[in-house]
C-alpha cells in the first residue's frame, strides 16, 4: 500500500475534495445465495462507483453507486417521477467489504445491511487495471479506520489498515468486565459506597443489594460499556456534584423486545439503572465528551445526571451506540435496517456544533452560567401581567376546561374552545385580554351538541372549520356571525379527514374556500363549494401503506408539509404528486408542524423535543432551491436540529416535558423571527436569529400557575404571545419571558448560591 500513500495524500489531505476517488465504469448486482432463481440480479448495468466525504460529519465516507445514462436518455425521465439514481452506503466495518474476480474482471463485494444477512452487493470494475482497484480498495480501508477511531488516517501505517481486510468471521468471543479503579474513586469525588441507589420504582430491587445488582445485570446484554466520571446537579448548590468513578453502560435486557438501560456500576454495585427514553431529554456535548439527561421519579420529581469521559473517542462511541439504541427501542426494529443515508440523518440529529459570529462571544460568556441570579424576583410589571382578568368566563359548563385557542387573521379575536362553548377574546387598550362573548351549545344542523375536537378559522375569520369527534367524514362550517353551525361539509364516504390546513399559510385573509386535509394515509383538497363530496379528485395523494399522518400546514405560496406519528415528514410542492423530499423519522411521533412563509425553515412538534430543519438545498444542481421544490442530494440531506430544554432547568421545573404545537410568528411581508410553544405551566420561545447561529440552548420562559393549554403569538405582531390557561385567557409581551432561572422556574424554591456556575 505504501506506493499510493502520496496519491492518497493528495486527495486524501484536500477538506475541500468531497470525491476521494472514482472508478467510473462497472456494473451493480445484487447477489442472493441462497435464492436459485434470482441469485444473481443486475442492479444498474452502466454505474461508477464513487468514496465521497460524508458532509458536516467529520471522519465518515460514503460508497456510492451512480447510475450512468448515455446521453439523452436522463432528459426523458419526467420530474414528479421518483428515480433512484444512486444507492449509497456508509463505509465501516459492518460492510464486510472484500475484493475478488468476476469472469477476469476485478470486483467489490460488500453486504447489504438492510437486506438479509446473506445478501451482498457486488460492483464489477469492468476495464480497471489492477492499480486503480488496489487503490480504491486501500481507500476503502482509510475510511473504514477513520470511522471507527474518530481520527485522521494521514499518517498511520500500512499495518493498522489490515484488521479492515475481511476474513470469514471466527466463533465469538466474550468480553471480559473491567472494574472500576477504587483508589482512582477516591480521588474523584464523593465516595462510591454514599452514592445513592437510583432504580426505576417499577424494577425496584430487592434489599439484598449485591444479589439484586446480580440478577438485573444477569438479564442484559452489554451494548457499551466505558469509565466515566457521574455528576448528579444539586439543587440547592445549583451545580453538578461529582459523584466518583462508575461504569457507565448502556445495555439490552434479554427478555423484552428491545429495551434498553443506562446504567452506572461501581464496586459496591449498580448505582443507578433508566430505561432509556425520550423522557430522558438527553443532551450531548462534544466540548465537554458528556452526556446529560433527566429520570422522573414516581412522585412528578425531575433530576438531572450527567457523565462525562476521558477521551472523545469513549465519548463518541457512547454518543453512536446511544443513538442507535434510542432509534431502535422507537422502531421496534434493528438500526441495520434503514438505510446508511438515514442512519446520517439521525445520527446528525445528536451533533451539537455552534456557529457563532465573533460578536456574540461577550454575551456567549454571560450566558455559560445558563441563569441569571437566582433568587431574582418578576417586576411589577410582570406581577401585574399575571393578575387574572375578573372578566373571563368562568366554567360555563361544570368539569369542562379551555381545550384549544385559534387566534384571528381580523379584527383582533381569539377563540377558545371550552366543551361544547367558544370563548371570544379581544386585546383591550392596555394589551390585556378581555371576554367579548360566547358561542354557547354548538351543535350540528340537525341539532346535535358536540364538542369541537379542531377548529380552524376560514372566509377573513367569518367563519370557522370544526371537527366532529364521532364524525370523521364530515367537516362543519360555522357562521361566526350568527355564532351558529350553518352547514355540514361530507368529505368523503371512505375516506377520514383527522388533520386540516388553510390552502396556503395566509388564505384565512383572504376569500379563498379551499383547504387541505389528510387521513391516515392520503393528502387530498377539499372544496365546499362542489357539489356532493367536497373532496377534489384530481387532488389527492394516496399511500398504500399506514403513514399514520399527524399534521399539516402550509407555505404563502400553498406548497405543504406533512408529519406523521412515525416521525417522518414529506414536502410537496402541490397536492397530487410524489413529495419532493421524504425525512426519515428521528423516532418519535410528530404532534404538530409548522412552516415560514417562504418554506425556508419547518419546526416540528414532539412530546419532548423540537426539531427544526433548513430545507434550503446546499449543493448539487439544485443548490439554492427549498426541499419543497427539489429532492436532497443522498450525500446532503438537512440537518435535524433538536431544540430541548437544558435538563437542570427540567430538573426545577419537574413534571414530565409535553410540548404543545411549535408556531412560527406570522407577519404578512416580514420574515418570521420566533418560534412559541409550551409544557406544563410554561410558555417558551426561541429566537430565530439566535437559532441561524447555532444558539440551540438560548430560550426564553415564563412561568403561570394554572396549566398551559395552548399560546400562539398574535396575528402580525412578533411580541405579544396569547395564552390560553385551563381556566383563563391571557396576553403576554415576548419580552416578559426570560432566560431560566430558579426563581422564574421555580417560585418556591430558595437557595443560598448566587449564578449556577457549571460548565455543562
Amino acid at each position: 500500500m505504501n506506493i499510493f500513500r502520496s496519491l492518497i495524500g493528495k486527495v486524501w489531505q484536500d477538506p475541500n475534495a468531497a470525491e476521494v476517488v472514482k472508478i467510473s465504469s462497472g456494473t451493480l448486482f445484487l447477489v442472493r445465495p441462497g435464492n436459485i432463481r434470482t441469485s444473481r440480479e443486475c442492479i444498474y448495468n452502466e454505474c461508477m462507483a464513487t468514496i465521497r466525504r460524508l458532509p458536516a460529519v467529520e471522519h465518515n465516507f460514503q460508497l456510492v453507486i451512480t447510475k450512468v445514462y448515455e446521453e439523452g436518455d436522463q432528459d426523458l425521465l419526467e420530474d414528479e417521477d421518483e428515480t433512484d439514481e444512486e444507492k449509497v452506503f456508509l463505509i465501516s466495518e459492518e460492510l464486510e467489504f472484500r475484493t475478488g474476480e468476476t469472469d477476469g474482471e476485478p470486483n467489490f463485494v460488500w453486504r447489504d445491511l438492510y437486506g438479509d444477512v446473506d445478501e451482498f452487493f457486488e460492483f464489477v470494475a469492468t476495464g480497471t487495471n489492477a492499480p486503480t482497484r488496489a487503490f480504491f480498495e486501500t481507500c476503502m480501508y482509510r475510511a473504514m479506520y477513520e470511522r471507527k477511531f474518530k481520527t485522521s488516517a494521514d499518517n498511520i501505517q500500512d499495518k493498522a489498515l489490515e484488521q479492515f481486510v475481511w476474513h470469514p468471521p471466527a466463533a465469538p468471543k466474550t468480553k471480559p468486565r473491567r472494574k472500576v479503579d477504587k483508589a482512582a474513586e477516591g480521588q474523584r469525588g464523593t465516595s462510591p459506597d454514599k452514592m445513592p441507589i437510583v432504580i426505576d420504582e417499577e424494577d425496584a430491587m430487592p434489599e439484598q443489594r449485591s444479589t439484586a445488582d446480580d440478577t438485573f445485570m444477569n438479564n442484559m446484554n452489554v451494548v457499551f460499556e466505558e469509565e466515566a466520571e457521574l455528576y448528579l446537579w444539586d439543587l440547592d448548590g445549583a451545580d453538578f456534584r461529582n459523584d466518583g468513578v462508575v461504569i457507565a453502560r448502556i445495555t439490552e435486557q434479554k427478555d423484552a423486545n428491545f429495551t434498553y438501560w443506562l446504567t452506572a456500576s461501581n464496586p459496591q454495585g449498580l448505582v443507578l439503572a433508566h430505561r432509556i427514553s425520550s423522557d430522558m431529554n438527553q443532551k450531548f456535548s462534544t466540548k465537554m465528551r458528556s452526556i446529560t439527561w433527566n429520570h422522573l421519579g414516581d412522585n412528578g420529581s425531575q433530576d438531572s445526571w450527567l457523565f462525562r469521559f476521558d477521551t472523545e473517542l469513549d465519548y463518541a462511541r457512547l454518543k453512536e451506540a446511544y443513538t442507535q439504541v434510542m432509534w431502535q427501542s422507537l422502531h421496534k426494529a434493528a438500526w441495520g435496517k434503514i438505510k446508511p443515508e438515514e442512519q446520517n440523518y439521525v445520527m446528525s440529529a445528536n451533533e451539537d456544533v455552534e456557529m457563532r459570529d465573533v460578536e456574540d462571544e461577550e454575551e456567549d460568556e454571560e450566558q455559560v452560567a445558563l441563569d441569571l441570579d437566582p433568587d431574582e424576583e418578576p417586576s411589577d410589571e410582570e406581577e401585574e401581567e399575571e393578575a387574572e382578568d375578573e372578566d373571563a368566563p368562568r366554567n360555563p359548563i361544570a368539569g369542562d376546561r379551555n381545550s384549544q385557542l385559534t387566534v384571528g387573521y381580523k379584527g383582533d379575536r381569539s377563540y377558545v374552545v371550552r366543551g361544547n362553548n367558544i370563548g371570544v377574546f379581544h386585546t383591550s387598550s392596555d394589551h390585556s385580554m378581555k371576554y367579548y362573548a360566547t358561542i354557547g351549545n354548538i351543535a350540528t344542523t340537525k341539532g346535535k351538541e358536540f364538542k369541537p375536537k379542531n377548529v380552524m378559522l376560514h372566509d377573513q375569520d367569518t367563519k370557522m372549520i370544526l371537527q366532529h369527534p364521532t364524525d370523521p367524514n364530515s367537516l362543519y362550517s360555522m357562521d361566526l356571525e350568527r355564532g351558529k353551525v350553518v352547514e355540514e361539509w361530507k368529505v368523503h364516504d371512505d375516506i377520514s379527514v383527522d388533520h386540516i390546513a388553510p390552502d396556503n399559510k395566509f388564505a384565512p385573509t383572504t376569500r379563498e374556500q379551499t383547504l387541505v386535509g389528510i387521513s391516515n394515509n392520503a393528502l387530498f383538497r377539499i372544496d365546499p363549494r362542489v357539489s356532493g363530496t367536497k373532496l377534489v379528485d384530481s387532488q389527492y395523494k394516496q399511500y398504500v401503506s399506514k403513514n399514520k399522518f399527524s399534521s399539516v400546514t402550509t407555505t404563502a405560496a400553498g406548497k405543504l408539509a406533512v408529519a406523521s406519528e412515525k416521525g417522518d415528514i414529506r414536502l410537496f410542492d402541490s397536492i397530487g404528486k410524489n413529495a419532493k423530499t421524504a425525512l426519515p423519522p428521528l423516532g418519535d411521533p410528530i404532534l404538530g408542524i409548522d412552516v415560514t412563509a417562504d418554506g425556508r425553515y419547518i419546526v416540528a412538534t414532539t412530546q419532548t423535543y423540537l426539531i427544526f430543519i433548513d430545507t434550503l438545498i446546499g449543493e448539487g444542481r439544485y443548490a439554492g432551491q427549498f426541499g419543497f421544490d427539489r429532492s436532497f442530494p443522498a450525500t446532503s440531506k438537512p440537518r435535524p436540529i433538536r431544540l430541548q430544554l437544558m435538563a437542570q432547568h427540567v430538573a426545577y421545573m419537574g413534571n414530565k416535558i409535553a410540548f404543545t404545537p411549535a408556531r412560527f410568528n406570522q407577519k404578512e411581508g416580514q420574515d418570521e423571527n420566533a418560534i412559541v410553544t409550551s409544557t406544563g405551566q410554561f410558555v417558551i420561545a426561541w429566537d430565530l436569529a439566535k437559532l441561524k447561529k447555532g444558539k440551540y440552548d438560548s430560550y426564553e420562559i415564563k412561568k403561570y400557575e394554572d396549566q398551559v393549554v395552548q399560546d400562539n403569538f398574535k396575528f402580525g405582531d412578533d411580541k405579544e404571545i396569547i395564552v390560553a390557561l385551563s381556566n383563563n385567557v391571557i396576553a403576554v409581551n415576548k419580552k416578559n419571558l426570560k432566560r431560566p432561572t430558579r426563581q422564574s422556574l421555580a417560585p418556591g424554591f430558595h437557595s443560598s448560591s448566587s449564578i449556577v456556575n457549571s460548565p455543562f
